[in-house]
């Protein structure tokens, strides 16, 4: 490892060369199985050869004219985005924080418009929407804003999962502009709300005059048995932003509007130099032509419930299993004790995983994932945790 990359990561000690479906292979030749998929990022796991071709053709053709000009695939991939979404229009830069960031600032403005002069955007608990500054200080850990204040001011926070937090922050805060919220907690352990949450937060916001704004970035693009989780509700949202696996592995964002949210950037409000270029929008156009195309979206949730089932059977005799869980294919599996050092644990047995929120394992797997690679994957899993557990008293 070259001494002259900032050491903003704790990598663990693997290198990977090139990637098949569910796995990596190593620069030793060695197989893992990807059950994590770059974090909700390769839906169609690794070197899908839709998006291989589609990348390779575009390469030919065109990289980067810059917004300043028609994109001709930043049109289709809107248009292809809207009809699976419900929304009306798209902003497209480069990552999630980026796209939270323009829906913040469409909350400003939103806001602003309406002559509030400091409007506030209620954010939840345990809640992860990115690393820039405005999207850290949104960020429902406190862990991961230490050493960057001064912080963006602006937001309130609630507990999530809780209505009655919420009604009680509009009724001291007249300033209030927008929710924004995510549909599943990825990165606070997998936290799935109420079934009737996000339906509860959409008649607020009607009530109030207030966005309602859903960050499907880890939850969004067929992850959850949905092309967005908020549709297992039967709502539209007033902004929705997208990432991950929008690209499946080339960088690409997306802020989605309707209503009275579509018309609040204008020319010279908000602006990306790379978003929406040429290259990723390719990508973007074949990860939704595939994911229609191999009905993977429907599958996930098949195969998100055989998963929750095959564990629960194998770790029903194991007392320290709080509860697993799952949307689909996002699924955590909470313990009683901290379990950070699975995470390498499973490595040494070539599974890849995460831990989060410090006691939930976080499982994402492809949503190409077979049958007989589930069954390695769960039985893996089992016999690690088990042997884990067996240690503590």
């Amino acid at each position: 490892m070259t001494g002259h990359i900032m050491p903003t990561y704790n990598r663990l000690p693997v290198t990977f060369d090139r990637g098949e479906g569910v796995w990596l292979i190593d620069e030793n030749n060695q197989r893992y199985l990807d059950a994590l998929s770059g974090i909700a990022v390769c839906n169609l796991g690794h070197a899908h050869p839709a998006v291989h071709k589609a990348i390779c053709a575009q390469s030919e053709k065109l990289l980067h004219t810059s917004n300043l000009y028609n994109i001709a695939n930043q049109e289709v991939l809107a248009d292809k985005l809207i009809n699976k979404s419900g929304m009306s229009n798209v902003f497209f830069c480069n990552s999630g924080a980026e796209a939270n960031e323009a829906a913040i600032k469409l909350a400003r403005k939103f806001g602003h418009a309406k002559g509030i002069e400091k409007p506030a955007i209620i954010v939840m608990e345990k809640s992860f929407h990115g690393r820039t500054l405005a999207t850290l200080s949104a960020t429902g850990n406190a862990k991961v804003q230490q050493g960057f204040a001064p912080l963006v001011e602006g937001f309130i926070r609630v507990p999530y999962n809780d209505i009655e937090a919420i009604e009680a922050a509009l009724k001291s805060n007249k300033d209030i502009v927008a929710i924004l919220v995510e549909p599943i907690q990825g990165e606070g352990g997998i936290n799935i709300p109420a079934s009737d949450y996000l339906n509860r937060i959409r008649t607020i916001c009607d009530e109030h005059d207030i966005l309602m704004m859903l960050d499907e970035i880890q939850s969004g693009i067929g992850r959850t048995g949905q092309f967005l989780a908020y549709q297992h509700n039967d709502i539209l949202p007033d902004v929705c932003t997208l990432a991950k696996a929008l690209g499946n592995g080339v960088p690409i964002g997306a802020c989605l509007a309707r209503g009275k949210a579509a018309e609040i950037l204008t020319a010279g409000a908000h602006g990306s130099t790379f978003g929406g270029n040429p290259l990723a929008c390719a990508a973007g156009i074949a990860v939704l032509n595939t994911l229609e195309a191999e009905n993977l979206i429907a599958l996930a949730q098949v195969k998100g419930d055989k998963l929750r089932a095959q564990f629960s059977e194998k770790l029903k005799d194991n007392v320290h299993i709080v509860d697993i869980r799952n949307k689909g294919l996002m699924m955590g599996i909470e313990l009683d004790t901290p379990c950070a050092e699975l995470v390498k644990l499973a490595l040494d047995e070539h599974l890849l995983i995460n831990v989060t929120n410090d006691t939930t394992i976080r499982l994402l797997p492809p949503l190409i994932i077979n049958e007989q690679e589930s069954h390695h994957l769960v039985n893996t899993l089992v016999a690690i945790i088990n042997d884990y557990t067996a240690q503590i008293h």
